[in-house]
C-alpha cells in the first residue's frame, strides 16, 4: 500500500460520504436517539475501525495496523473526557434534545477538518526537526501532571461563558436569543442572525481542536505516519456523537477517568522522550549522537493503554456502587438536558459527592 495523494483523496471522500449518510439518515429529521440506536451505530463505527485495522494488516504492514489501532483506542479514550465538555456546552446553550445530534455531527465534522491541518503541520515539524519529540513528550507529561493535580485539588471546570472561543464568537457574530427549529440562521427584525444552535456547534468544533493539542501529540507518540494519525482521529470522531448519547448520564460516574487519562498521557510522553533520545541530534545532548535507550513497542503500548482503561472503568464502577450503598451518590444527572429548576438541587448534590461546586451555565 502506498500513501499518496490519491490515497488521501479517496479516504477524505469516503469520510465525507459517511458524514453525509449520517446527516441524511439520522440528523436531518430532528429526533432524540434511543440507547438502542446510539449503541448500534457506535458498534457500527467501532466495527469499521476494526475492519480498517485488518485492511492495513494485509495491505500495508502489521506494524502500521498496530499503530492505527493503538492510535484509535487512545483517541477514543481521550475523547470520552471531551464528551463532558460537549455536554456542558449543549447545556449552556439549552439545546433541545432533538437538535443535539445536528450540533454534534456538524461540530465534530468542523473539528476533524481543522485537525487535519494540525496533523499535517505536526508531521511537517517532525520531519524537519526530530527534536520536536522532546517538546511533545514534555507537553504530555505536563498535561498528565496537571490533570492529576487539578483532580486532587478539585479545580472547577472552566465556565462555558468564560471560554475564549465562546466570548469571541458572541462579540463578532450577531446571535439570536431564541431557536428557530433546527435552523442555523434566522431573521430577527429584518436582520440575519445565527441561532444558538450555530454558536454551539462552532464552540464544539473549536474547543475540540483545543483538546487536539493533547491527543494529537499523543498519537504522534505511537506513530509518525500522518495518514494513520488522521485515520485514527477520523474513526474516533465519527463515533463520538453516538458515544455521547450512549454514555448519556454516565460521564459523572467515571470518577477515576482523569487519573486513567493522565496515566496514558504520561506513558506516551515517556515513550516520546525515549524515542527522542534514541534519535537525538541536539548537540548539547550526548554530542548530538543518539542514546541507546530502550524503546517501547506497539504491542506493549496496546496492552498498557487498554489495561489502564479497563482498570479505570472497573475502579470507577466499584467506587460508584460503594458510594450508592452508602447513600453518597446523587441520582443520575445529564448536564445536556437539565432544566434551570434543577440547578440548585444538582449543584448541592455535586458539591456533596465531588467536593467541588458544579460549573454554572
Amino acid at each position: 500500500m502506498e500513501v499518496n495523494l490519491v490515497t488521501w483523496i479517496i479516504t477524505i471522500v469516503v469520510l465525507l460520504g459517511f458524514i453525509a449518510f449520517d446527516f441524511y439518515s439520522h440528523v436531518k429529521s430532528p429526533h432524540e436517539p434511543t440507547m438502542k440506536e446510539a449503541g448500534g451505530w457506535m458498534a457500527f463505527y467501532m466495527s469499521l475501525a476494526g475492519l480498517f485495522t485488518i485492511f492495513l494488516w494485509f495491505n500495508w504492514t502489521h506494524e502500521h495496523a498496530l499503530e492505527f489501532f493503538n492510535g484509535y483506542v487512545t483517541e477514543l479514550s481521550l475523547s470520552i473526557d471531551n464528551l463532558f465538555i460537549f455536554a456542558l456546552i449543549i447545556g449552556s446553550f439549552k439545546i433541545p434534545r432533538a437538535y443535539q445530534q445536528k450540533v454534534l455531527l456538524i461540530g465534530i465534522a468542523l473539528a476533524l477538518a481543522m485537525r487535519l491541518i494540525f496533523i499535517l503541520l505536526g508531521a511537517a515539524a517532525i520531519n524537519a526537526w526530530s527534536w520536536v519529540f522532546y517538546i511533545f513528550g514534555a507537553f504530555l507529561l505536563y498535561t498528565a501532571i496537571k490533570l492529576v493535580v487539578d483532580e486532587v485539588k478539585g479545580e472547577d471546570d472552566t465556565d462555558i461563558d468564560d471560554m475564549f472561543v465562546v466570548k469571541t464568537a458572541r462579540k463578532v457574530i450577531p446571535v439570536s436569543s431564541h431557536f428557530d427549529r433546527d435552523k442555523l440562521f434566522t431573521v430577527e427584525n429584518g436582520k440575519k442572525m445565527v441561532t444558538p444552535l450555530m454558536l454551539a456547534l462552532i464552540s464544539i468544533g473549536f474547543i475540540d481542536l483545543m483538546f487536539a493539542f493533547d491527543s494529537i501529540p499523543a498519537i504522534f507518540g505511537l506513530t509518525q505516519e500522518p495518514y494513520i494519525v488522521f485515520a485514527a482521529n477520523a474513526f474516533a470522531l465519527m463515533g463520538l456523537r453516538q458515544m455521547f448519547f450512549l454514555l448519556d448520564g454516565l460521564l459523572e460516574r467515571l470518577v477515576y477517568l482523569p487519573y486513567g487519562l493522565a496515566t496514558i498521557l504520561a506513558f506516551i510522553g515517556v515513550k516520546l522522550v525515549l524515542h527522542a533520545l534514541h534519535e537525538n541530534n541536539l548537540p548539547f545532548i550526548n554530542g548530538g549522537e543518539g542514546i541507546p535507550v530502550p524503546e517501547i513497542g506497539n504491542i506493549t503500548s496496546l496492552f498498557v493503554i487498554v489495561g489502564v482503561l479497563a482498570v479505570t472503568a472497573i475502579a470507577s464502577v466499584i467506587k460508584t456502587k460503594r458510594d450508592e450503598v452508602q447513600g453518597a451518590v446523587a441520582p443520575d444527572w445529564n448536564p445536556a438536558s437539565h432544566t434551570p429548576d434543577d440547578e440548585g438541587r444538582v449543584a448541592s448534590q455535586q458539591q456533596s459527592t465531588t467536593g467541588k461546586p458544579a460549573s454554572s451555565d
